[in-house]
């Protein structure tokens, strides 16, 4: 599979860090990457991260090179992909941010690359694609949107409960560390909460989660609403979901079987143990279900709370939706 990242942020490095870290012979080529900042200080950015840490390899640059533990990555920097020459290319993983037009989302299309997957909710996307949950749906639809780093925790557990217990209503709230799309210090944006300090305050605000999972799973369209806390925190989320069953249910028999089907699915984890947030960092599943954590009121009502690492889990999602497509 031939590969090219557009955007060299949060998602694009770990990207390289995970391709990185398979062993030879994982079928995966980086053909090139484009990113409109300069390539030293992209260079700087992959091998000095503050979340995950020094990068412990031999990070150099040659001209427009990335130089990466011998392998050599060209660099471009050009703002509009469609300038670029990506023949060759089987799927160019979008991580600017931007592609949220179709004229936008096609450039990379247009520039040679056979299809494109973009790095988050894109409304120029012909679909969404949630590994768990709708990957049957994907077909070969050239302009794929991988939903959200919250979405992908999310749908593939409700799907799961609705498939075990039947759903009728349900919240989540996603506990949501800090993004670039809050200030450092309090300044305007056009949601006011997320105008403070973003590692000050826990602020409450939206999420796109629910309106995903609508669109993933048009089965339960309506039936669960959604909120986000961004708190005080560098990495690490985490998922607090209440359901309504649609029947009664018996405790140890729907956590078994709850249990028992996250044991069988590759991108879902479950942990007895009573870990923190800090603990789940790098870790690669989708939701990893906090066991002490998840229990039931009554014959009707889940409580299930679940972490994902929102970078280094949905990253290793954009490689396993990208395999689809090629």
């Amino acid at each position: 599979m031939r590969l090219a990242i557009n955007g060299f942020g949060r998602i694009g490095r770990t990207i390289l860090r995970q391709i990185l870290a398979l062993p030879q012979g994982s079928g995966i080529e980086l053909l090139c990457v484009n990113d409109i900042a300069p390539l030293q200080t992209c260079a700087y950015l992959f091998q000095y991260d503050s979340t995950f840490g020094p990068y412990q390899g031999q990070v150099e640059t040659e001209q427009d090179t990335l130089v990466v533990d011998g392998l050599h990555i060209p660099f471009t920097h050009s703002d509009d992909l469609s300038r670029i020459d990506l023949a060759g290319v089987d799927v160019l993983l979008d991580c600017t941010g931007i592609a949220r037009t179709s004229d936008v989302a096609r450039r990379g299309v247009q520039a040679g690359a056979r299809k494109v997957l973009i790095s988050g909710p894109s409304p120029g996307a012909e679909l969404t694609v949630v590994l768990g949950a709708n990957e049957d749906q994907l077909g070969d639809a050239q302009i794929v949107s991988n939903a959200s780093c919250t979405t992908n925790g999310l749908a593939p557990l409700v799907k799961m409960i609705h498939q075990i217990a039947g759903i009728d209503t349900a919240h989540m709230t996603t506990i949501h560390c800090y993004t670039n799309s809050q200030p450092m210090v309090d300044a305007p944006r056009g949601d006011l909460a997320r105008s403070r300090a973003g590692a000050m305050s826990m602020v409450p605000t939206t999420t796109s989660a629910t309106h995903l999972v609508n669109e993933v799973l048009p089965e339960l369209a309506g039936r669960i609403s959604g909120a986000a806390v961004r708190v005080p925190s560098a990495s690490v989320s985490a998922v607090d979901l209440v359901v309504q069953l649609a029947q009664d249910c018996d405790e140890e028999s729907t956590l078994g079987a709850l249990r028992a089907a996250v044991d069988a699915s590759p991108i879902l984890g479950w942990t007895d143990l009573p870990l923190v947030s800090s603990d789940l960092r790098a870790r690669p599943e989708s939701l990893v279900i906090a066991g002490p954590e998840t229990r039931m009121t009554g014959s009707r009502q889940l409580r299930i709370f679940g972490w994902y690492d929102n970078e280094w889990g949905f990253s290793a999602r954009m490689l396993d939706v990208a395999r689809l497509m090629a």
